[in-house]
């Protein structure tokens, strides 16, 4: 992207320039993830649910608080793209922005997927993800984006003037519309940024541009989750494929995506409990007895 530059460099650019670089938020304070308790419930886990998500399509999930779901790359190198809402109230919903300035651009496990203001509490803790390893590249890329938003029509038709109806965001709308009987319409508002599941993403060194390239993840690879509330999920497979060429279009090899939902034996969780909403008084700023809290 060509930046325009047309104000010329004050004196003492190098000095503004050199300024010390701060991370934003103090994470050594975040409340403890509970990874290890977690590391010991996955060996009793159970399956009790399975959803196989189609090519270029999306599906719904549920799982209870204390529960933990795996997506899971089953025939081919697919990326794909997760929303999560509280079962309960859809209005406290995953929450990107916020997840990626607490822990990073791209996520792993003992991160965690915070939710929407007011609530901003964890919904999910990644307890496994068999691309750990990749790191970062010499590009710059990582696995697992909270910085995509999510492909959709209406990018694709300022950009190409076509009308494409299997971006991620209309897959995840039809799916939410389908578990919940809401109209497209209704169900369209509550779908949100996403976590960019198996995606390898980074911003080029040069222009700062958000790239894509082919993702590192094969059939068995996979990254798992617990449920720190209850829990309605939708992921869409993505129609970029391995999103290494193209994306809102049918040019790409697309495969399907498994979602698969685990029950811990009972007392393999002691002392847990899902997170409280966020105990901010809500005033924001006004008299006690003005309370705005939701």
């Amino acid at each position: 992207m060509t930046q325009h530059t047309i104000t010329g460099s004050p004196a003492d650019a190098d000095e503004r320039r050199a300024a010390p670089a701060l991370v934003c938020y103090e994470v050594d304070r975040l409340p403890p993830s509970g990874l290890e308790l977690y590391q010991q419930a996955r060996e009793t886990l159970r399956k009790v649910a399975e959803v196989i998500v189609p090519p270029r399509d999306g599906a719904c999930f549920e799982v209870p608080a204390g529960s933990f779901f795996r997506i899971t790359s089953v025939e081919g190198s697919q990326v794909g793209d997760l929303n999560l809402w509280n079962l309960h109230d859809f209005s406290e919903r995953f929450f990107s922005g916020k997840t990626r300035q607490l822990h990073a651009t791209h996520v792993s496990t003992g991160d965690r997927l915070w939710s929407s203001l007011p609530g901003l509490r964890p919904m999910a803790t990644i307890t496994r993800d068999t691309l750990d390893w990749y790191g970062w590249d010499a590009d710059g890329g990582g696995v697992h984006d909270v910085i995509g938003t999510r492909c959709d029509p209406y990018t694709n038709y300022l950009l190409k003037e076509i009308d494409y109806h299997y971006c991620c965001h209309s897959n995840l709308t039809r799916a939410l519309a389908a578990k919940t009987g809401l109209s497209l319409g209704e169900a369209e508002l509550h779908v949100h940024d996403v976590m960019n599941v198996f995606m390898c993403t980074g911003f080029t060194h040069d222009t700062h541009q958000y790239f894509m390239k082919a993702s590192p993840v094969r059939p068995g690879d996979y990254i798992e989750f617990f449920a720190e509330i209850d829990l309605l999920g939708a992921l869409s497979a993505c129609p970029g494929g391995d999103c290494g060429s193209s994306n809102s279009d049918d040019s790409a090899t697309c495969y399907p995506l498994k979602v698969e939902v685990f029950q811990p034996a009972e007392g393999s969780l002691p002392g847990w409990k899902s997170p409280e909403r966020s105990g901010y008084s809500g005033t924001h700023g006004t008299s006690p007895g003005n309370d705005l809290k939701l």
